[in-house]
């Protein structure tokens, strides 16, 4: 009997192998497919549906859920989702890939945070199938997404008029989330507390490590934000050895991601107009005046002094605030030069192009 060749053993050992399941719909290995999630119906009648793009790879390994616009106007994700599966890397995809674009799909076509029974559906988790419409969304997103996964990334922005520089919010108690979320090679993160209602907190019980990534304006697409969460998805793919190892960067240097040990808005003591001094990103001293609000007439000026020693990690973009508005997000450190210094580091990478990963003109 002839003896079987390496290429025959792997294509039985293909077949052999089970399709991956969603929504009643089987994709088999080496298969791709967009499946549409039915979520309700408009008083139109037409139906709604959330898409989920499915990549199964050709051999075994972890499965890794993508998802973005679960605030609705957070669309920085959706267009970092868009470019992942369009990857040549996916060929050699180990495992599978859930991506899902747009979860809050009400929310994205009327360019709002929240769901129409104004709900936001990142407080409704774990959800119901006769709940609310918010509490219906989360549970299907739970039975059909995280449920089917080993590994999550949930992609964010600031919210509406405020930018955050990217950033990676996660447990990192827990070993295997940590070395996932330095992976992502995001400039900082936050050993983020846990939401109740939230998607994270679900994953979390299930024993899904889950990193939520923020970068960047509600409504608005980001460049750096979109580039940064493109190279961290594939890192953290890479790190579950669902995709190769970039040959250029085979080991992380030691101490190159930040954590910060606390954070805290820096908030407005009257209402006026604002005219921001230090960017996005910036490192502060405590004292230090990061801007100015004043009456239209400039005859009554309140300078904004830093809390504390940081690295300003989000700001307000809107001119206009009201007393009591957050207007900087300041994040603490141990080290505050060496996280000065990694901001700006990650900062020029940025600028670098990757020949793996960048295909077309930048956006912004």
């Amino acid at each position: 009997m002839p003896r079987r060749t390496g290429r025959a053993r792997a294509a039985r050992a293909e077949t052999a192998r089970e399709p991956f399941e969603i929504a009643g719909t089987r994709i088999a290995p080496g298969e791709r497919r967009t499946i549409d999630l039915s979520i309700a119906r408009f008083y139109t009648h037409s139906e709604m549906t959330m898409p989920v793009h499915v990549v199964h790879g050709r051999r075994p390994g972890p499965r890794l859920f993508v998802s973005a616009a679960m605030h609705g106007d957070e669309i920085n994700g959706v267009e970092i989702i868009r470019r992942l599966i369009r990857l040549p890397l996916l060929e050699r995809l180990r495992g599978v890939l859930i991506a899902v674009p747009i979860v809050n799909v009400h929310g994205f076509i009327s360019q709002s945070r929240y769901l129409p029974d104004r709900r936001d559906l990142n407080r409704s988790f774990p959800g119901s199938g006769h709940g609310s419409l918010a509490s219906r969304l989360a549970h299907l997103f739970t039975q059909e997404v995280v449920s089917r996964a080993t590994h999550g990334i949930d992609l964010h922005t600031g919210a509406l008029h405020r930018s955050n520089l990217p950033q990676v919010r996660a447990r990192l108690e827990d070993a295997e989330t940590l070395r996932l979320a330095e992976a992502f090679r995001a400039p900082i993160l936050i050993n983020a507390e846990v939401r109740a209602g939230s998607v994270r907190e679900v994953a979390i019980r299930r024993g899904i490590p889950l990193l939520v990534y923020e970068g960047g304006e509600a409504l608005r697409f980001d460049e750096e934000s979109i580039r940064a969460g493109l190279r961290g998805v594939v890192g953290v793919m890479r790190a579950l050895e669902m995709l190769p190892a970039n040959p250029a960067r085979r080991s992380r240097p030691a101490g190159e991601t930040v954590i910060a040990r606390a954070t805290a808005w820096l908030r407005a003591p009257t209402g006026g107009i604002l005219r921001t001094v230090l960017p996005l990103g910036s490192h502060v001293r405590k004292g230090e005046v990061l801007g100015v609000i004043s009456d239209p007439f400039g005859e009554r000026e309140i300078a904004l002094q830093a809390h504390a020693d940081g690295i300003v990690i989000g700001c307000l973009n809107l001119p206009l605030v009201n007393e009591g508005d957050a207007v900087f997000h300041i994040a603490r450190f141990g080290r505050l030069r060496e996280a000065a210094a990694r901001v700006a580091k990650f900062r020029s990478r940025q600028r670098e192009l990757d020949p793996e990963l960048v295909e077309e003109e930048p956006v912004g």
